[in-house]
């Protein structure tokens, strides 16, 4: 952390120097609060209004469904610190050092999804904004020139690093929470606590819209769970626990002020024009402009780039850290423009040749609904192991080395491997998106969208059972032994160059 914010961060996986570990819990706070005070979280939080819920039942699914997504989220903040390094490396410990790239995977492509839509969003927002206030011609190329400027001013700050994009974030905390706190002055006249939606309590799609609503309040924390480590390793290993993870929830929790944001003003919106209610094509950007007053415009299109570049930001830096961490050869600053680079060209195809626009949004929660299950392993795999980690050991694969105590067979650990991979394909079985995807039996707990809360408990049963029925090596617990768990007196490979020949058997698994 030392430096200055326009040096640029050399660091990528390996393990954080205690010298260099200066941040702080609120530094977390304001990175993952920065990540998700934007624009495309006010549209999440219009949901509730465009499933046809009531402001008050609307504000009950938002906050249910904020507050679990926290208590979820908040547990994976500790491994940064911990270990020095990403959620992915750090998840070598509990998947085995080459099956630390589903981790990789979900984290990748959940960036490059958000990414988009944060470019897409802020986009929409800047370009109408402008059309509304001073006549920018509402075309193609008004939309392709603001996606690339704001795309590239992400890319930016994501090379330069960490420092560069704490800075971002420490204006984009201040100014987007004051200009969402203008919203009140601007829409308090037209607000109404009592608009009845159009689903009474007692009506049959009344708990599916409800439960479905809070599900996706609940995506935005997850959505994050991949990417704590990336910013939380720069905390110092000393750091007390309890902070960290207060520092995570409480960034979630703060998020209230955009989700409220656009409830109340997606009720505006419902109330005065029906056309915006279609929860099939919801047009919550237009509505919004349709109501803003004209001196909220400047405002509505600051909130667009202040907080697209947060979320581009955060999404993007972990993007290039991950992709670094799959194939070492590759710096952060060279994985991270190769990523970046070819996101952008995503973004421009998914928007203007292939009509991606909808289809990225069902695409990010289906990604969440397999990372859900991953975060769960990672959580009962510290409870298991007290919390106790062999930094050098999950630095094997990066190293180009072999052994170890996380290596386990060749590599991989089957346990969680299959407690992840069984529990995130059956949660994929019961999703629900009318009209974008439908599992298998989505319709079974009629029409209510489970997959997240089938994800999450089949991972953890699953998981348990698998390492009770199936102990893992004494050698991974630590000095405390297992905790819940019972361990195996299997023996471990030790660390050697990966070209280096051995005629050691390999360990039981």
């Amino acid at each position: 952390m030392s430096g200055t914010i326009t040096e640029i961060e050399t660091f990528g996986v390996e393990r954080i120097p205690d010298a260099e570990r200066t941040a702080r819990p609120f530094d977390l706070f304001r990175v993952a609060f920065g990540g998700a005070n934007t624009f495309a979280t006010c549209v999440l939080g219009a949901f509730p209004i465009l499933f046809g819920l009531s402001f008050w039942h609307g504000l009950a699914a938002t906050v249910l469904g904020l507050v679990v997504g926290s208590l979820i989220l908040a547990p994976l903040s500790l491994f940064g610190p911990l270990n020095g390094t990403n959620n992915a490396v750090s998840s070598s410990a509990h998947l085995g050092v080459h099956g630390r790239i589903v981790g990789s995977f979900l984290s990748l492509l959940t960036a490059i999804a958000f990414f988009s839509i944060s470019v897409w969003s802020s986009g929409d927002a800047l370009v109408g904004g402008a059309h509304r206030f001073v006549g920018l011609p509402d075309t193609d190329l008004s939309y392709a020139v603001a996606y690339g400027i704001f795309a590239v001013l992400v890319l930016v700050v994501c090379v330069y690093g960490f420092r560069f994009m704490l800075f971002v974030n420490k204006i984009a905390v201040a100014a987007a929470s004051l200009l969402f706190v203008l919203g009140v002055f601007a829409f308090a006249g037209d607000f109404d606590p009592s608009y009845p939606g159009t689903l009474a309590a007692g009506d049959a799609l009344f708990w599916p819209s409800f439960i479905g609503a809070a599900l996706i309040v609940l995506s935005n924390p997850v959505s994050f769970g991949a990417f704590l480590g990336d910013w939380s390793r720069y905390i110092p290993a000393d750091t007390p626990r309890r902070r960290v993870m207060a520092a995570a929830f409480l960034s979630q929790i703060a998020t209230f002020l955009p989700f409220f944001f656009g409830l109340s003003t997606a009720s505006i919106i419902a109330a005065k024009a029906a056309e915006y209610v279609d929860p099939a094509a919801p047009n919550y950007v237009g509505g919004l402009l349709a109501i803003s007053p004209g001196w909220y415009f400047v405002p509505v299109c600051l909130i667009a780039l202040i907080g697209g570049m947060s979320t581009g930001t955060t999404s993007l830096y972990g993007t290039g850290l991950d992709f670094s961490s799959v194939f070492p050869r590759f710096s952060r600053v060279r994985a991270t423009v190769f990523i970046g680079t070819l996101s952008i060209v995503f973004i421009f195809v998914g928007r203007f040749a292939a009509n991606l626009t909808q289809s990225i949004s069902t695409f990010a929660t289906l990604i969440i609904t397999c990372t859900a299950p991953w975060m769960v392993i990672m959580m009962l795999g510290y409870v298991t192991r007290r919390g106790w980690y062999d930094p050098e050991a999950l630095q094997v694969f990066n190293r180009r080395q072999r052994g170890g105590r996380y290596w386990f067979a060749h590599g991989w650990n089957w346990r969680g491997l299959s407690a992840w991979l069984v529990s995130a394909a059956l949660a994929l079985t019961f999703v629900n998106l009318p009209g974008q995807f439908v599992g298998p039996l989505g319709e079974l707990a009629s029409g209510i969208d489970i997959s997240l809360p089938v994800g999450l408990g089949a991972a953890a049963v699953l998981y348990l059972v698998l390492l009770a029925v199936f102990p893992e090596p004494r050698e991974v617990y630590g000095p405390e032994g297992p905790r819940l768990v019972r361990a195996a007196d299997t023996p471990v490979l030790p660390i050697v160059d990966a070209t280096t020949t051995t005629t050691a058997a390999e360990p039981a698994t």
